[in-house]
């Protein structure tokens, strides 16, 4: 692909048919595009004349190769959009995935139904995508985003700022809510959750962060923590919603009936048709 005068159009047409083998690589070739060139995808689509500089055909070249060695598109161009809104990531962060906007469509219903109830946590922000979606969506939400990566805290930063939400989420370094007093109103938390065995199989181990996947033996350790604590820090009445992995629906649901056992609990189910979220509601009295 290193040739000179070329244009968008024709750089397109070549991109496709080099990435035919990967899902989606005629769209990943127009995301690439449009990164290097700072323009919209509608823009080099409607201008397919468009002459690429040697520069920008260099970096392409560099970005269409990792993502051909399987680099996720969301890295190459330091964006993901989540929940109809764009947030900055990196290799720091987990890539925000659109089956976790299950959560955040839950939480916001329930934030909806419940106007008095306006204190969050965020647990295992990762890029913030969680409580920053909530948070904007909900102008007089407040919400603790916690985090063990100081690098990915970085990150969740940004986005904060780029939203204009870093006036209500406050980003904490630390594990679980171990550091965190008080009670919340709502509690969500997408923890790592693939058992450690399995990992290594994963093609999301290539790329992600290993410290945002890593379960433990039966990918529930941090969850499990987080659910035995559940009493310190969620409020009476008070809602947590837990992202699963499909098969830990029965464990989770045992874990808080042990810890909670007055709460209501719920398995909500993906468009999959798998089980995704655990929902626990603790009695109000």
């Amino acid at each position: 692909m290193k040739l000179l005068n070329l244009n968008a159009g024709n750089w397109l047409k070549v991109a496709r048919v080099r990435l035919k083998s990967i899902e989606d690589g005629g769209l990943a070739a127009q995301v690439i595009l449009a990164h290097v060139l700072g323009k919209s995808r509608e823009f080099i689509l409607a201008h397919p004349e468009y002459v690429l500089g040697e520069d920008h055909i260099e970096r392409l070249e560099n970005l269409i190769t990792r993502l051909e060695q399987g680099e996720p598109l969301a890295y190459l161009t330091g964006k993901r959009e989540f929940y109809g809104l764009t947030f900055w990531v990196s290799p720091a962060v987990l890539i925000p995935r659109p089956e976790t906007e299950l959560l955040v469509e839950r939480a916001l219903g329930w934030l909806k139904r419940h106007p008095n109830r306006r204190s969050a946590a965020d647990v295992g922000s990762g890029s913030g995508s969680i409580a920053a979606t909530l948070t904007f969506h909900v102008p007089d939400l407040k919400c603790v985003a916690v985090e063990r990566s100081w690098q990915a805290i970085q990150i969740a930063h940004q986005n904060f700022e780029q939203l204009q939400v870093s006036q209500r989420v406050f980003p904490m370094l630390g594990n679980l809510l171990d550091a965190v007093e008080g009670m919340f109103d709502l509690v969500c938390a997408n923890l790592p959750y693939i058992p450690a065995n399995e990992l290594a199989q994963l093609a999301v181990s290539r790329f992600e962060p290993r410290l945002a996947l890593d379960g433990g033996y039966d990918g529930l350790d941090w969850i499990a923590a987080l659910i035995e604590d559940s009493k310190r820090w969620l409020a009476k009445g008070g809602l947590m919603l837990l992202e699963i992995e499909a098969g830990q629906a029965e464990k989770v649901a045992q874990l808080v009936y042990r810890n909670l056992p007055n709460a209501k609990i719920e398995v909500i189910h993906d468009l999959q048709g798998l089980p995704r979220l655990v929902w626990v509601e603790r009695e109000l009295s």
